[in-house]
C-alpha cells in the first residue's frame, strides 16, 4: 500500500454534510497546476469512519488505499497546502473516513494535478459565468484566489444549494463583489422554508435564473457565445439543463476536438 505522503493542517465545518480541509505535503513539493484543476486524495481502509456513516454497499479491497479525485480550491500561487470542499456521502468509501479525519492525521495526495477545467484558453477580454451547485464552487474559488480577477471581462459566479449554510465560501465572495468592481455573486438557495432566519435572496434553481434573463439584467447586456464563456460544475442534472439551454442560444460545448464557449464538470 502506498504510504500517506501528506498531513492535514486545517479542518472547517461549513456546514453538517461539508468541510473544507487544506493538507499539506509531507517531503514533497507541490507541482505547479492551473486553477480549475484536480488531484486525488486517498485513505487506508483501515481508516476510521465518521459517527454520521451509514453501511457502504460494498466493501473496499483491504490491501489498497480508497483514492477520490477532488477538484481544487487553494491559489495556484501557494505551495503550502492544497484545499478542498468536500461533501460527506454518508454511504461512501472514502468521505465518511476523511470526516473523522482531526489536524495532524496523514493522508495520501497524489502528485499528479490534472484536468481541461481551466480559464487559460479564454481570452482575457470575454466575460466568464461561472456556475456552480454544492461543492462545485471548489474550482471557482481557485481560479479567483490565483490571478482570475486580473482579467479585462465581466466576471460572476452563480452559486446554489439547499440551504444558505451550504453555501460554501460565500463570505469571501461577498467581499471579492464589494471591492472588485467587475465581479457580482449571485447565490440561491432552493429550500427557504428550512432557514432559522429569513432568507432575503434568490431561491430559484439555476436553469430558472437563467431563463429570466437575471445576467442581462444585472450586466446590462445579453451573455452571448461571441462575448461570454461559460463554466458550469455540480450536479449532473443541473450541468446537462444548463448546457441544452446555452446550445439552444447558440454556445457550443467545449471538447478535447472542438473549441467552445462551455466548459463542463460533472460531479456523480
Amino acid at each position: 500500500m502506498e504510504e500517506l505522503n501528506a498531513i492535514v493542517q486545517q479542518v472547517v465545518q461549513v456546514s453538517p454534510i461539508m468541510k473544507v480541509f487544506r493538507i499539506a505535503p509531507v517531503g514533497w513539493e507541490l507541482p505547479d497546476f492551473k486553477p480549475g484543476q484536480f488531484v486525488g486524495i486517498g485513505l487506508p481502509p483501515t481508516a476510521p469512519k465518521c459517527a454520521e456513516a451509514t453501511e457502504e454497499p460494498v466493501e473496499p479491497a483491504p490491501d489498497k488505499l480508497i483514492k477520490r479525485a477532488y477538484s481544487i480550491a487553494s491559489s495556484n500561487l501557494s505551495k503550502d497546502y492544497i484545499e478542498f470542499y468536500i461533501t460527506l456521502v454518508h454511504s461512501g468509501a472514502l468521505t465518511p473516513r476523511l470526516f473523522n479525519l482531526q489536524i495532524g492525521d496523514k493522508i495520501w495526495m497524489g502528485q499528479k494535478f490534472v484536468g481541461m477545467f481551466t480559464l487559460d484558453q479564454v481570452d482575457e477580454n470575454q466575460n466568464i459565468i461561472l456556475i456552480g451547485t454544492g461543492t462545485g464552487v471548489a474550482p471557482y474559488m481557485s481560479m479567483l484566489r490565483s490571478d482570475a480577477l486580473r482579467r479585462k471581462g465581466r466576471i460572476l459566479v452563480i452559486h446554489g444549494a439547499s440551504n444558505s449554510w451550504d453555501l460554501g465560501y460565500s463570505s469571501e465572495l461577498n467581499l471579492l463583489q464589494s471591492i472588485a468592481p467587475h465581479f457580482d455573486y449571485m447565490p440561491t438557495i432552493t429550500f427557504p422554508d428550512r432557514e432559522f432566519s429569513p432568507w432575503s435572496g434568490r431561491t430559484q434553481f439555476i436553469e430558472d435564473i437563467w431563463k429570466e434573463g437575471a445576467v442581462e439584467k444585472l450586466w446590462g447586456f445579453k451573455p452571448t457565445a461571441e462575448n461570454t464563456h461559460v463554466f458550469l460544475c455540480g450536479n449532473p442534472r443541473m450541468v446537462n439543463g444548463m448546457i441544452e439551454m446555452l446550445e439552444g442560444e447558440g454556445f457550443k460545448e467545449h471538447t478535447r476536438k472542438e473549441v467552445g464557449q462551455v466548459h463542463a464538470e460533472k460531479f456523480n
